[in-house]
């Protein structure tokens, strides 16, 4: 994404041709509003020959009943514009809002879908401002301002075919000076797609400055930083502010030069109408009538060009949400991606020769050869220092990323062969930055299993020592906890996601030191739960603190992305100097905060 944005701007409307599949799923609509739009301008055209039969016809014979006659005609057709107008834009404002909702949903589906690689270089803010103030931009050509387009050039078309038939010499002056008008408008039409896709960017770069900041608002706080990203806002929205500002110096010259060249135009053509009528050369209706169309052929005209800024505008945001509705996420399933088998046992594992590198650090390994097997079943612990490459097999397994090479196998099956989304419905995850979702507690639990009941949801929450401080709450399982769980403590938003992977109940439990935000009291309430639970399922542990794994069936000790040891608590002791050095520091600070 972040390539994309850089790239050179195109100066086309392809980008709109996206749109138009959308459309086509709605043709009944979209046929109903050209006919409405067709019999609306047809009855706004039929209104000038109404007006000239008035005044050649009915003013001039000096009769009542005869005006009244072509009053009534001229009234009726005013009735069936107003009628037909009122229809097309009823449906196409229905067929607009149709058609962006439809978009917002493809890309929201597309961008959940996408791999971790996407988002290491893709704010989030950057996809809200484009799922928001962009399509907002395209709705209105997709829905109001297409009909206007096509309402204007129908309008334009049919005045010029009727000004010919009222006076061709007339119309010809038209036609001559149309080109000198259209050139310039549309040579700067370019220059404001440009400068409206350049809005757009700036505009999503606040809202991603502003995301990141707002996310972290109390690290903000702590550090007393907020002067300096009130400042760093300040600068972008002063940027988005100037781009803003010259897209609409230039949107404006554009409207003026466009009203003044068609104004000017008609003015001169009807001056030169204006003396073939005391030439006696043509009737002051057909004048009328040739005012008329002149009139909408500027309006249609004037219509147009703010119309190209508004295209052009919608061009640019067009081509922003494509790129998004475009990206393919690097971890797909095969085109025949292999089954897993539900025969137990269960929650095997295999790490088999593998070897990645981020790609946003593809000069370091994160995992260099790494092989291990796990038996179903087996407790099985991951210690090391930083970047020893722990939290990458889990990335992994997840398959949130394919090895370099090497491969990882579950139950037998390849991972990378197999659909992304059946791998990850066989492992259960705790991180240890716990994320909650703004909804109550029990719909909180139930994301581990979206079909469990509401007796399955509050015994998974016992299981995980949750339920007591939940009944607690004001509403109970019901009570709403905030944005990412804000109104928990963190010791209790861990409780809620440790019940939500218990839920799950998969093969596989991954936990990345699943108790570290705990109290002692709460530590050992669910770590006795988790060793119940753990029983005949495969658990696979980050220790960042020892003590929680000295039960754990194998240590297996990494350091810069290799296996140097393998073995319990007792043997790695003795056996691997790493391992008895992070145990004596953690264990020192565990006896000297004991004496104080």
């Amino acid at each position: 994404m972040a390539e994309t944005t850089e790239r050179p701007k195109g100066r086309s409307l392809k980008p709109l041709r996206s749109l138009w599949p959308y459309l086509r799923q709605y043709k009944g609509v979209l046929l109903a509003g050209l006919l409405a739009l067709l019999f609306a301008s047809g009855a706004m055209l039929v209104l000038p020959l109404a007006f000239r039969d008035v005044i050649d016809r009915g003013m001039a014979v000096q009769d009542r009943d005869t005006i009244d006659k072509y009053f009534a005609i001229f009234l009726a057709a005013a009735a069936a514009f107003g009628v037909f107008a009122a229809l097309r834009f009823y449906l196409v404002t229905w067929l607009g809002e149709r058609v962006i909702a439809d978009l917002r949903r493809d890309i929201y589906q597309r961008v959940i879908r996408m791999d971790p690689t996407f988002f290491e270089v893709t704010r989030t803010g950057e996809v809200l401002s484009r799922l928001t103030t962009d399509t907002t931009l395209v709705q209105s050509i997709a829905g109001v301002n297409l009909s206007i387009v096509l309402r204007s050039t129908l309008q334009l078309v049919g005045a010029l075919v009727l000004l010919v038939a009222t006076s061709p010499s007339l119309a010809g002056m038209i036609l001559l000076l149309l080109p000198l008008i259209m050139v310039p408008l549309i040579i700067l039409g370019r220059r404001l797609r440009n400068l409206s896709r350049q809005s757009q960017d700036r505009i999503a770069d606040t809202s991603g400055l502003a995301g990141e900041t707002l996310n972290a608002i109390q690290t903000v706080q702590a550090f007393t930083l907020e002067e300096l990203h009130s400042a760093r806002y300040g600068e972008a929205i002063q940027d988005s502010f100037v781009v803003a500002i010259r897209r609409t110096k230039l949107r404006a010259a554009l409207t003026a030069m466009g009203t003044m060249l068609m104004f000017g135009a008609v003015t001169f053509v009807l001056w030169q109408g204006a003396h073939r009528v005391l030439a006696k050369q043509m009737s002051a209706g057909e004048l009328s009538q040739f005012l008329v169309y002149a009139l909408y052929v500027a309006m249609s005209a004037a219509s147009l060009t703010e119309m190209w800024g508004e295209i052009q505008r919608a061009a640019g945001a067009m081509e922003r949400l494509v790129e998004l509705l475009n990206a393919t996420p690097a971890i797909v399933a095969p085109a025949q991606p292999k089954a897993f088998s539900n025969k137990p046992p269960l929650g095997q594992i295999r790490f088999e020769q593998v070897s990645f590198r981020y790609p946003s650090r593809p000069d370091s390994l994160a995992l260099d050869r790494f092989t291990l097997d796990i038996k179903a079943g087996e407790n099985v612990a991951f210690v090391g220092p930083s970047g020893a490459g722990k939290s990458t097999t889990f990335q992994l397994l997840l398959r949130f990323y394919d090895p370099a090479s090497g491969k990882v196998v579950i139950d037998g099956v390849d991972i990378s062969q197999a659909d992304p989304q059946a791998v990850r419905a066989r492992i259960g995850l705790v991180p240890q930055e716990t994320v909650l979702f703004g909804a109550s507690a029990r719909e909180n639990i139930r994301y581990g299993r979206p079909t469990a009941s509401d007796a399955e949801i509050e015994a998974a929450a016992r299981a995980a020592g949750a339920d007591s401080f939940i009944r607690q709450l004001p509403q109970g399982y019901e009570t709403f906890l905030g944005e990412r769980g804000t109104r928990l403590s963190g010791g209790q938003r861990q409780r809620i996601a440790i019940a939500r992977a218990l839920l799950k109940d998969p093969p596989i439990l991954m936990l990345d030191e699943a108790t570290s935000s705990l109290d002692a009291e709460s530590e050992l309430y669910v770590q006795q739960a988790l060793e119940h639970l753990m029983q005949d399922r495969t658990t696979i542990i980050i220790a960042h603190r020892l003590a929680t794994i000295l039960k754990a069936d194998r240590i297996v000790v990494l350091d810069q992305g290799r296996i140097v040891a393998i073995g319990t608590h007792a043997e790695l002791l003795q056996s691997n100097q790493l391992y008895a050095r992070l145990a004596a520091l953690q264990f020192a600070d565990i006896a000297a905060s004991v004496a104080a």
